[in-house]
């Protein structure tokens, strides 16, 4: 949108956003301050409101023909879909929140993002109609409920099933004498001097607005520390960000920055980037899973584009003591208001959207991958598309997107941080600096 994303420098915004609307009550909300019934309601009428941030003009009609949908089925029913950008989206929630009016259904990233409505008592507790035990729930793959679980509780409906991989054009790698894909950071770094030799840009990135170099943190991240460690780290009460591993990490995306990358990436969109892959300028490109309809000529890639691309998961570097089997990725869902008078029909709405045929819509429609199990097909998908699903089945995790699975006073330490280090204006050793002070601020905020 892409996909355009994960939370940027305002996120802390939005957290002090949601800090205030904690303290008093959303505009539809009841006034017993219990849990809402969430059982189906034995008559289906009144007006749901709902916001995202799928705006995009290849997005946005689906959402819109399910509610539609839904109308149609029950008449009694009235939803006020709002639709909006990213980058909208986070200032939007902030809004909201402040002013009391948070939606019965809205958007949330999985990670501490979902977490501080959760303690925000903000979203709706799930588990009851979601629950990997529940009939509802068995129809997820269970790692995406699992990335909006919370202290055993479910308070999320996942929506896709997103992951971070690198495409490339295979014609390039050709030219270049590059036979087969990276299996390693060592010669990814390597084959970028060969593509520039042969006259491409290596990697086409645009870092504008900051998460594209995150998504690589969250993958170096993975491999260079140990899944303990990040799991401490990543929680703002135990956060410290010590280990040698975060520098190697900041070094190692330096160093492919400066072999592989754009030049001037941080002047540069993510989309202006992807634009150079798809014209043949660039070689490679680092995009998620929802993004590759754009690879494909229904997307509106060109033939000789969509003909000749393939991708591969980030290597990691040889003597990786992280995880190497970790996948950057995490689905997109979909929180209800705990405190919404129709909370009980925004569930039915998102069991309808997330049924097997809407499921099996969203493949077909805008080409992103379901979590409902064996929605993706060979009829409603593409090659690409079944293979980068079953390569997420192989993943030992999900190591969801940096900037929305730590606190965020953390993203936005990493954010501009990176940013620098992009520029040339900071070492990996300042950043880490800055993201530990960011990390010790954020524990005292929740001690």
């Amino acid at each position: 949108m892409r996909s355009l994303t994960r939370v940027g420098a305002s996120l802390a915004a939005v957290v002090t956003a949601v800090a205030l609307a904690a303290c008093g009550t959303p505009s539809t909300a009841t006034t017993s301050g219990k849990q809402a019934n969430l059982s189906t309601p034995k008559e289906k009428k009144g007006t749901l409101t709902m916001v995202t941030k799928f705006a995009d003009p290849k997005y946005a009609p689906y959402f819109v023909d399910v509610t539609k949908a839904y109308e149609a089925a029950n008449p009694g029913v009235k939803i006020q879909l709002e639709q909006v950008g990213d980058q909208p989206y986070k200032d939007k929630i902030r809004v909201l929140s402040a002013s009391k009016k948070l939606p019965d259904i809205y958007f949330s990233w999985a990670g501490d993002f979902a977490n501080k409505f959760v303690r925000a008592n903000l979203a709706a507790d799930l588990t009851s109609v979601i629950g990997p035990d529940t009939e509802w729930g068995k129809t997820f793959a269970p790692a995406a409920l699992k990335a909006f679980q919370t202290n055993g509780k479910y308070y999320g409906v996942p929506i896709d099933l997103d992951a971070k991989y690198m495409a490339y054009n295979k014609k390039a790698f050709a030219k270049a004498g590059i036979a087969n894909p990276p299996d390693s950071l060592e010669t990814l770094l390597d084959d970028c001097g060969k593509l520039k030799s042969a006259g491409y840009t290596p990697i086409a990135l645009g870092n504008q607005y900051g998460w594209p170099a995150i998504h690589y943190m969250t993958q170096l991240n993975a491999y260079a520390v140990k899944p303990d460690t990040l799991s401490k780290d990543y929680n703002p009460a135990t956060g410290a960000f010590t280990d040698p591993g975060y520098v190697t990490a900041l070094t190692q995306f330096q160093s492919i920055v400066k072999q592989c990358a754009t030049p001037q990436a941080n002047g540069l969109s993510h989309e202006a980037a992807q634009a150079n892959f798809l014209n043949g300028k660039a070689a490679m490109h680092y995009l998620e899973s929802l993004e590759f309809l754009a690879l494909t000529t229904k997307g509106g890639a060109s033939k000789d584009l969509a003909d000749n691309w393939s991708f591969f998961k980030l290597p990691a570097s040889s003597s990786s003591p992280g995880d190497t089997k970790a996948l950057t990725g995490a689905p997109d869902g979909f929180m209800v208001n705990a405190q919404s008078e129709n909370a009980a029909l925004a569930v039915d709405f998102l069991k309808f959207m997330t049924n097997a045929q809407n499921a099996q819509k969203l493949t077909a429609d805008i080409g992103w991958l379901s979590p409902v199990q064996g929605s993706a097909t060979s009829s409603n998908s593409f090659p690409q598309l079944q293979e980068a699903l079953t390569d997420m089945g192989k993943a030992s995790q999900f190591a969801i997107w940096l900037d929305t699975v730590t606190n965020a006073d953390v993203a936005n330490a990493y954010l501009s941080g990176v940013e620098g280090l992009i520029n040339g204006a900071t070492t990996p050793q300042q950043v880490i600096k800055g993201v530990q002070d960011a990390a010790a601020k954020a524990k005292k905020q929740v001690g």
